[in-house]
């Protein structure tokens, strides 16, 4: 789960117990209203219908698709009729309109174009129906509380929509950046690998022509060539390409050192044990995804943590599989409202790659980013 989705998912709690309070408060009150004005009893209808609407709106989001608004609006159409030839107090009252709203707004944002306007329509007709259907001496607040919550549910549904709309794009093109970047190295390493197999092919032509006895050696070079200049192009599969001119990125382990020195923030603590040799032992695309995730890291400790004192990186290599681990000490803080941009682009780059990235708060504070990714068999932890 990104950090947005831990955020939203908070805000999304943080709503819903707003809206119980704010139902349970509209509820006390009008029922209060109803029952001085007319009677015990005639508040009973409004009070059932908008804890049942209010029921519906709370539970959103654990009922199946669209069960929850179809069900409050069809309790609406139902409730409307109702209370007209039994002459109680107006459906759908405050706080059935507030569920109705809610669940119309909701149903805006995340549904279908088509759903969306079907049920936009539907909520308009029970608003007119309700106007119509209201006695004459019937007070215009209720119809104007309906007709406000209608166009809130569409202005507010219409607008996440929007910004939705506009995150997917921005996540998007993330990951076709990432991938482009990813791409391009792995054609650098097939181009060097390929390079290579030309080079033995020619010579292996003069040795047979010179030392035939010395021909399968040559050949055996270069299917070991060629099988490398495999392996690297199997990792473009499923990568987005672009044609694109721009330079390609050829960071090597050997960098991260540089890199650790480089950086403004607090002080790193950097283990890559002797033994690793990423760049020698595995592909080069290993290598620079390596450098990478710790390059990214090291930014968002710099942006998101700068009360912390130190910052731990650890490279390791053991049964096949690269870690690497990124932990800083900084206190935690406020919820990031970021849209983690940069948290994605090493995923997506990690998974392309065949591994795993796991990302979030520390048992003790701070922050941790744990890659793991299928490396060289040999190494040592």
């Amino acid at each position: 789960m990104t950090t947005w989705e831990q955020f939203e998912r908070r805000v999304v709690s943080a709503a819903n117990v707003a809206l119980a309070a704010a139902l349970t408060l509209i509820l006390a009150v009008v029922a209060l209203a109803v029952a001085v004005t007319w009677g015990g009893r005639s508040a009973l209808f409004g009070l059932a219908t908008g804890a049942a609407a209010g029921a519906f709106a709370l539970a959103r989001d654990r009922l199946p698709g669209l069960a929850a608004a179809v069900g409050a609006l069809g309790l609406a159409a139902v409730a409307v009729p109702i209370a007209a030839a039994a002459e109680l107090p107006r459906e759908p009252g405050p706080a059935m309109i507030l569920a109705l709203s809610v669940l119309v707004g909701s149903a805006i944002r995340r549904r279908s174009a088509v759903w969306a306007i079907a049920l936009t329509i539907a909520y308009a007709v029970i608003v007119v129906g309700s106007d119509l259907l209201a006695p004459a001496a019937s007070s215009d607040a209720i119809t104007w509380l309906a007709v406000l919550g209608w166009l809130g549910a569409v202005a507010a549904g219409l607008s996440l929509r929007l910004v939705d709309l506009r995150r997917r794009f921005a996540l998007d093109q993330v990951r076709r950046d990432e991938r482009v970047a990813l791409a391009r190295e792995l054609h650098d390493v097939a181009a060097h690998h390929l390079t290579g197999i030309v080079v033995q092919a020619q010579a292996a032509q003069i040795v047979a022509r010179t030392r035939p006895a010395e021909v399968a050696g040559a050949l055996a070079e270069i299917e070991s060539a060629a099988g490398d200049a495999l392996t690297a192009t199997r990792r473009v599969v499923g990568v987005l390409r672009d044609s694109g001119d721009a330079a390609p990125i050829t960071s090597q382990p050997e960098s991260l050192a540089e890199l650790v020195r480089r950086f403004p923030g607090p002080a790193v603590d950097l283990r890559t044990p002797p033994g690793l040799e990423i760049g020698a032992a595995g592909p080069p695309e290993l290598a620079a995804t390596v450098y990478r995730i710790v390059q990214e890291s090291l930014t968002n400790v710099a942006r998101h943590a700068p009360a912390a004192r130190r910052v731990s990186v650890a490279v390791s290599a053991a049964d096949g599989l690269v870690t690497v681990l990124v932990s800083d000490d900084g206190p935690p803080g406020p919820p990031s409202t970021g849209d983690g941009h940069g948290l994605l682009g090493m995923r997506e780059r990690v998974e392309a790659l065949g591994g795993t990235l796991d990302a979030g708060p520390g048992p003790v504070g701070g922050w941790i980013v744990r890659a793991v990714l299928p490396g060289p068999s040999r190494g040592a932890a």
